[in-house]
């Protein structure tokens, strides 16, 4: 019975990295709107690589952040009380990216799509900004007093460290969604999202080295740092198979990057769930904070019958959806006639 708590920390771990795997490209992809496309045409094909997906990898965050509550309540209840305020800005990223989504193609003027575009990169970047800040803080620590409350005023999170996760995950998403772009389009956007992927990977992955060479510094172990030496062997591969063209390869070496790097900050951290900066003896901790062996052991049980039922949809969703999208693949644009003629029209 003692192991679960262990066993729900790896668990979590693993829904925020697959988070982050899937998710990281959508989000990515709503900030290249801005970034690398140049006309509307370009940028319908950017999201109609994520359109069949980017509403099954939301679920991810969902099931992430309900698996704490219920695995881990005091961990769930601190660090959603800290970061009230940076979760906020995150939902409100994450609805106003959704609304943009399936509201972009109802006008047809330039000022229309411009608008809505601004709020699909505008909202992916809050999203991406939020979470990663979040997650730094879950690694780094949080003003935590001994019952887990958070001590000063509402901007008291924000720290250097946010900052760091905050510019880490954007950085991830944009190069992310460049390998992503490479492999799922055709046509300019490819070439342009392979440029920019040669041109900018290595800065725009900065944060997130940093982050985690920081994270080992402080409690790194020989197992962690074997998992760092494996995130970059893989980045290496993926931009060297991205130089040569091979975009598929370049993919699953940036994939691999974050599985490997995000794996040694959890690794790294463990037993601790969220460090308190104030004493370490204020710590929360897979023991302290953790649900009781029988809510813990109904949750193994549900899961084990549920997760490769939703893995096995997600994964023929992908397959389904596996061609390449160009600007061919695009119908014109077309104005929406009214299903219901006004009355004052009608009399005429």
């Amino acid at each position: 019975m003692d192991a679960l708590p262990t066993v729900w920390f790896i668990a979590i771990s693993v829904l925020w990295i697959g988070y982050l795997l899937l998710e990281g490209f959508d989000l990515g992809v709503g900030m290249h709107l801005l970034v690398t496309a140049r006309s509307d045409g370009q940028r319908r094909v950017m999201l109609n690589t994520i359109g069949p997906v980017w509403d099954g990898n939301e679920v991810w965050l969902i099931t992430a952040g309900a698996a704490t509550f219920a695995a881990f309540p005091f961990w769930y209840a601190s660090l959603f009380s800290a970061l009230y305020l940076p979760l906020t800005f995150v939902l409100l990223g994450l609805i106003l990216r959704a609304v943009a989504i399936e509201y972009r193609g109802k006008g047809h003027t330039r000022r229309w799509t411009r608008t809505w575009d601004l709020a699909l990169a505008g909202g992916s970047f809050v999203a991406a900004f939020g979470v990663g800040a979040m997650l730094a803080l879950t690694t780094t620590g949080l003003p935590l007093d001994e019952n887990g409350d958070r001590i000063g005023g509402p901007f008291a999170w924000f720290s250097g460290y946010a900052v760091l996760g905050g510019l880490a995950v954007v950085g991830f998403c944009l190069v992310h969604a460049a390998a992503f772009l490479g492999l799922k389009s055709d046509g300019v956007v490819r070439e342009r999202s392979g440029v920019w992927f040669r041109r900018w990977t290595p800065l725009a992955l900065l944060p997130i080295v940093v982050w985690v060479l920081a994270v080992q510094l402080r409690t790194g172990s020989p197992l962690t740092w074997a998992l760092v030496l494996v995130a970059v062997a893989a980045v290496l591969w993926g931009v060297s198979s991205g130089r040569a063209g091979r975009e598929g390869r370049a993919f699953t070496g940036v994939a691999l990057f974050l599985v490997a790097g995000a794996a040694s900050i959890f690794a790294a951290v463990y037993p601790v769930v969220l460090p308190s900066s104030i004493n370490p003896a204020f710590d929360l901790t897979v023991d302290n904070a953790s649900s009781g062996a029988y809510t813990l052991m109904v949750m193994t049980w549900v899961t084990a019958f549920g997760l490769p039922l939703v893995l096995a949809y997600q994964g023929w969703t992908y397959w389904v959806f596996r061609r390449r999208v160009s600007e061919r693949h695009i119908p014109a644009a077309h104005a929406v006639v009214a299903a219901v003629v006004p009355r004052d029209r009608a009399a005429e």
